[in-house]
């Protein structure tokens, strides 16, 4: 009985393996038309990305924050180390409504406080007191004017509100020449695997669904039948388009009868 059992699944083991082979090959021959989907889609993506999507364009600024004991000439590492968790805070007052609204004053800015908020980064590296502020928009200038704005403004309001000794310009705001979004690249290489996987989704598709007896050895996994003779199709002669193989199951049924 255990022997049975062990063949049993011997034999499903290997239908297993007979399929993956099968599916394989299914996806071998239609190779072309899988890498054909990956151009077409890769092309999409680049046409899309050159239309469709407008370049924006980043600029940076940094600055270092220096908070000092009153009266202590000599840096301690006590300054050092309260001054790297208050620039998480100083982070913070660069998105403030007051600091956003000074620069879109100053600027004459037609956009909202939110929409400002949203084209801002800043950054922090571990163990610093630099506070790198970015900021994107569509017109490189703008966005080095923008950048800049936010700086002086942040210094502002660091040194009053969080009474910090000094902040220091370490770069200004540099003009971008490229645009930081969106990347053409990376989405050419998106679109062509998207376009890969959806080719070879549908063929795997197809593949699963067809259930029709093709050969002699289909009619014996299908229906368990030996097979005794088979009728070659004449050389030269075309298949008729009209003429379709039947399913496993329609097959079964007709023998039923």
């Amino acid at each position: 009985m255990s022997q049975d059992k062990t063949t049993n699944r011997d034999f499903e083991n290997e239908e297993i393996t007979i399929d993956l082979t099968e599916l394989f090959l299914a996806l071998w021959n239609k190779i072309h038309l899988i890498i054909l989907a990956g151009i077409l889609m890769a092309l999409v993506a680049f046409v899309g990305t050159k239309l469709f999507m407008t370049p924006m364009y980043t600029s940076t600024t940094s600055m270092y924050v220096l908070s000092r004991t009153e009266g202590n000439a000599s840096v301690t590492y006590n300054d050092l180390q309260t001054s790297t968790q208050l620039t998480q805070d100083y982070m913070e007052l660069v998105s403030s409504r007051p600091v956003l609204e000074q620069v879109i004053a100053v600027l004459n800015l037609d956009m909202t406080t939110e929409e400002l908020k949203n084209s801002i980064t800043t950054e922090n590296a571990a163990e610093s007191r630099i506070l790198t502020i970015g900021v994107e928009n569509e017109d490189p200038k703008m966005a080095k004017e923008i950048a800049d704005a936010l700086r002086e403004s942040v210094s502002i309001q660091i040194t009053e509100i969080m009474e910090a000794d000094a902040v220091n310009t370490i770069e200004e705001a540099n003009l971008p020449t490229d645009p930081s979004s969106p990347s053409t690249m990376k989405n050419i290489a998106i679109g062509g695997l998207l376009g890969i996987l959806i080719a070879a989704g549908i063929i795997i598709l197809i593949f699963v669904l067809d259930d029709t007896i093709k050969t002699p050895d289909d009619v014996e996994y299908y229906l368990g039948l030996n097979t005794l003779t088979s009728i070659p199709i004449q050389e030269g002669v075309k298949k008729s388009k009209k003429v379709k193989g039947l399913s496993s199951k329609k097959l079964e049924k007709q023998m039923r009868r």
